[in-house]
């Protein structure tokens, strides 16, 4: 009898432990790594006067590391790029997260969305990585990221009415047992499992690519953690890395 992958309800440590990436996905890119962090015991809530000045240290850091360049010329967003066209998807009409997080940085400014999100999209800009965060409850079994077969359900919002789309064939998404999680890798999630100012439990997904180092990706988990331990001392985390290879 076949098992079935832990749900939502089970544990953080089940939870990760259910999560895999597809062979088809390495094929693409080798060097892909994923830092995995379920994180139960959150105190959410609206942007604040913390969240508001490690945004703005953020978009500091980004000004500085653009300079006189573009952002599509900094190591991993041009890393990112590559692996977008890799699986067919336009680099320039969608970008990944970092990208636009970093573009939005030195441009209008950073979003300030909620006290979570807030946090893992100024981490996201200060250590260069593309990061996700959703809320782990909203999870319908394992997480995992798949080249995508165009049937799965993304629910998502298009000129601002609830709408379900699907991935192009090919395309490399997360996705559960309900359906796709985030597009084109780490683009676009859905609203299904969005952080809000009611989530206690979260999932992020650090994604790294060459020529990121492994003590790099250890280093943006451990910031993330960090910045959120700050309104919870007792946060409980556990953590997983995917890569290549490993079991």
């Amino acid at each position: 009898m076949a098992i079935s992958p832990p749900s939502a309800a089970a544990s953080p440590e089940a939870f990760l432990a259910s999560a895999r990436v597809d062979p088809a996905v390495y094929e693409l890119r080798p060097d892909y790594r994923a830092m995995l962090l379920a994180v139960d015991g959150l105190v959410p809530g609206p942007s604040d006067e913390g969240t508001d000045a490690l945004l703005r240290a953020a978009e500091k850091a980004a000004v500085d590391a653009v300079g006189s360049s573009a952002p599509e010329q900094l190591p991993h967003i041009a890393a990112w790029r590559e692996a977008y066209r890799s699986f067919g998807a336009k680099p320039q009409r969608t970008r990944n997260s970092l990208e636009a997080l970093v573009r939005r940085a030195v441009g209008p400014g950073l979003p300030r969305v909620n006290r979570l999100t807030d946090v893992y999209n100024a981490i996201s800009v200060l250590h260069q990585i593309p990061l996700g965060g959703e809320d782990l409850t909203a999870y319908d079994g394992a997480p995992r990221l798949i080249r995508a077969t165009g049937t799965e359900a993304f629910d998502t919002t298009a000129g601002g009415e609830d709408v379900v789309e699907h991935p192009d064939a090919g395309e490399v998404v997360w996705c559960d047992d309900a359906g796709v999680t985030c597009r084109r890798w780490n683009w676009r999630q859905t609203r299904r499992t969005q952080l809000s100012d009611q989530t206690l439990t979260a999932f992020f997904i650090l994604d790294a690519l060459d020529p990121m180092s492994d003590e790099a990706l250890v280093a943006a988990a451990d910031d993330l953690v960090a910045r959120l331990s700050l309104s919870t001392p007792t946060l409980r985390v556990v953590q997983r890395l995917l890569r290549a290879g490993a079991a």
